[in-house]
């Protein structure tokens, strides 16, 4: 009897924003100052790192919590449960509900609370908390749950991750073009046949790194408007994690007792193309092996980076069949991996 992800769900909203839609944009450095390079350029260099082409953002009208719900109800749908019987519901975000037009982030009640709530599960059982761990959230929710359901106090768990990041970006700094908006959602309960979770683990570094991302004032130094945005120092991030990272995952799949031969799939967070591929490189690299064609699935290129949300809905697309090439099937063994703000690092080797 394993633990495993019996139901997978996403919700990509419908607004698709392409890199062409940031022309018009006045891009500051960090002091305030103009970039010397024209829009275009600054465009055309950002897709050549990132991979990002274009992104999804909610329409106005629709919150955080309300992609959690949409990807959740795909979630419970396609493990065939009744929603009454969830002991569990975590969901992972960084930002709560942010109003479109609004300041000020709403967590109160939690995003978690509010999905129960819109899924009229009557049951007080079922608890409801936020996660807020960084773009590693969902990992570390679907972490906690397989610790509920082994201690024997929970049966099946409910894990969202969604983001509505288009609502902390300033537009005068060019990282504004990376986040984007999006939910998965995925059950977690005991079972035979389904798949297992054979390993798990997590690490926080704030020994200086903890504020490699952080909220911050527009570059706009004239703005009068009293407001923080995400903000974040992208060298040292990519430095982390090309170092961190591959490491941990070494350290998950020999925890997992499997040898790297049988890994088919690396679903790693959508931050950056470029820092994804380096980081799976050097993964490889510690067994003394080259980096194999078509091991990690890739939506940031349409999705955007939309935190929390990019591993579940790649693993929702892939499982579903809706990216390209990329298929899993019962038995494959695959890594989920994360690295975010905290700085936190997190991996689960995972058999389908």
């Amino acid at each position: 009897m394993g633990i495993a992800i019996t139901g997978t769900g996403s919700f990509l909203p419908p607004l698709k924003v392409e890199n062409a839609s940031f022309e018009g944009h006045t891009f500051l450095n960090s002091d305030g100052s103009a970039i010397d390079a024209p829009n275009n350029i600054i465009i055309q260099k950002f897709k050549s790192i990132t991979g990002i082409g274009e992104r999804r953002y909610a329409k106005n009208d629709v919150n955080t919590s309300d992609l959690g719900y949409f990807a959740s109800l795909k979630a419970i749908e396609d493990a065939g449960i009744d929603r009454e019987t969830l002991d569990y519901i975590i969901f992972a975000h960084n930002f709560g509900d942010i109003t479109y037009g609004r300041k000020q982030g709403d967590t109160l009640p939690s995003l978690a609370t509010r999905v129960k709530h819109r899924l009229g599960i009557k049951n007080p059982k079922c608890v409801a908390y936020d996660m807020l761990f960084g773009c590693p959230g969902w990992i570390e929710g679907v972490i906690q749950a397989n610790a509920f359901i082994k201690s024997g106090i929970a049966k099946k768990c409910l894990v969202i991750g969604a983001e509505t990041l288009s609502r902390v970006v300033d537009d005068y700094d060019r990282d504004s073009m990376i986040y984007s908006d999006g939910a998965g959602a995925t059950i977690i309960e005991s079972s035979e046949n389904k798949g297992e979770i054979l390993a798990h683990s997590s690490a926080t570094y704030a020994n200086g790194e903890a504020y490699f991302l952080f909220f911050g004032d527009s570059y706009k130094k004239e703005s009068e408007e009293d407001r923080l945005f995400i903000k974040m120092y992208g060298r040292k991030i990519y430095e982390f994690a090309i170092t961190h990272v591959p490491q941990a995952m070494k350290d998950c799949l020999e925890e997992s007792g499997r040898d790297i031969s049988e890994v088919k799939k690396i679903f790693i967070h959508q931050a950056n193309e470029k820092m994804d591929e380096a980081i799976v490189e050097r993964f490889y690299k510690l067994y003394g092996i080259e980096m194999p064609k078509d091991i990690m699935p890739m939506n940031i290129e349409k999705l955007g980076n939309s935190s929390v949300a990019t591993i579940p809905t790649l693993f929702d697309m892939v499982k579903h069949g809706k990216l390209n090439i990329h298929n899993i099937s019962s038995g494959d063994l695959v890594i989920f991996a994360s690295v975010g703000a905290g700085m936190n690092i997190n991996a689960i080797v995972y058999q389908v």
